[in-house]
């Protein structure tokens, strides 16, 4: 009897497609490539997203990574846009930071901030990459996508594959009258809402057993400016950095990402935090230093704390912490609160994957 419960449940978890992880999810929130980067940075900031999906007319461009990924109208099927990329605030930020400022000249970012958003899109690899799952793609197989790093893919409601290119539910030609959004958080909170007995013995193993941990973990120091800060995590595709205590390093190391290992961690830089600050502001905050920006960006809600764990955190918990506090990442620390390393979305994912 036993046997044939656990096998029933863990039917339940093969039972899950992307359709499922995607049923609560809103329409999806888009640009067209003619908007402005502030046109986008409101849109991100009103809808509290992190990414936006970049459309066009079709023919006009070639689709992100050669991929078609197309919109087309529910009567006559006639495509109406496809989607040429994802832009997101790391994108803007980077642009914004780039080049020679003239930070007295408030005219300067008024003329980066008018740019369109077609002439930055492809700047960085995750732009370009713009997968879609098929509505009924498994759990199992969604999460096998999601270990690969990739972030977020666009599900359609309702699928006409125009070609049978099928990677393990990653589709080529895509064509539907509308798509949702599915990210890696999605999944996670799904996974920490709904309580699989499968999962169960996996959730309760630390993340050290499970290899969830990333031992190489880059950081900026307390000086490291708001400026520098972006563009060396533009270069290394990370969203966010551990700001550490570093006094002892050489100058030229507060201009770029050092190794964080064994240092302590006192704040947590990253692009999403720019997302609550107004432009004017966003102007004055590129000089400061990374940390003197996180407090003050904080101010308005009180000092934030990092979000870390340790080694010996169980996968359950740091599922929970990362949905409950809707961050990307957790910083491994040991008792003394000094880096260890890091657990992304994607280790977490895929451990989890593995272990299955």
């Amino acid at each position: 009897m036993q046997q044939e419960k656990s096998k029933e449940d863990h039917s339940r978890l093969i039972n899950i497609t992307a359709k499922d992880l995607t049923a609560g999810n809103r329409r999806l929130v888009e640009v067209p490539y003619t908007a402005t980067l502030s046109h986008a940075m409101n849109t991100l900031v009103a809808n509290s997203i992190s990414a936006l999906p970049v459309a066009a007319p079709p023919g006009h461009w070639i689709g992100a990574g050669g991929s078609m990924i197309m919109e087309s109208d529910k009567q006559t099927g006639a495509v109406r846009k496809h989607y040429i990329g994802i832009l997101t605030m790391l994108d803007i930020l980077a642009h914004i930071a780039g080049g020679e400022h003239n930070l007295s000249d408030p005219t300067d970012l008024d003329r980066k901030m008018g740019s369109q958003v077609s002439s930055i899109i492809g700047h960085c690899l995750e732009g370009l990459s713009l997968w879609t799952l098929n509505p009924s793609t498994t759990l199992v197989e969604c999460m096998e996508v999601f270990s690969k790093g990739i972030h977020r893919a666009l599900v359609p409601l309702e699928s006409s594959i125009e070609s049978s290119n099928t990677i393990s539910g990653v589709e080529l030609v895509e064509s539907s009258s509308a798509y949702r959004m599915l990210t890696q958080m999605d999944l996670l909170r799904f996974l920490r809402d709904h309580h699989f007995d499968d999962l169960k013995d996996v959730l309760s193993r630390s993340i050290s057993t499970l290899r969830a941990v990333n031992d190489s973990v880059y950081a900026i120091t307390e000086s490291t400016t708001v400026s520098n800060a972006i563009k060396s995590m533009k270069a290394a595709l990370l969203n966010a950095v551990p700001i550490v205590h570093a006094p002892d390093v050489a100058e030229e190391d507060h201009l770029q990402l050092i190794n964080g290992r064994h240092r302590k961690v006192i704040g947590t830089f990253s692009a999403t935090d720019l997302k609550a600050c107004r432009l004017p502001e966003l102007q004055t905050w590129l000089p400061l230093a990374a940390l003197e920006f996180t407090e003050k960006a904080a101010s308005g809600e009180g000092r934030r704390e990092t979000v870390s764990c340790t080694a010996e955190a169980t996968m359950e918990e740091a599922i929970e912490k990362v949905v409950t506090r809707g961050v990307h990442r957790l910083w491994v620390v040991d008792q003394q609160g000094l880096l260890k390393g890091v657990v992304s979305l994607t280790d977490i994912i895929r451990s989890l994957r593995a272990a299955l």
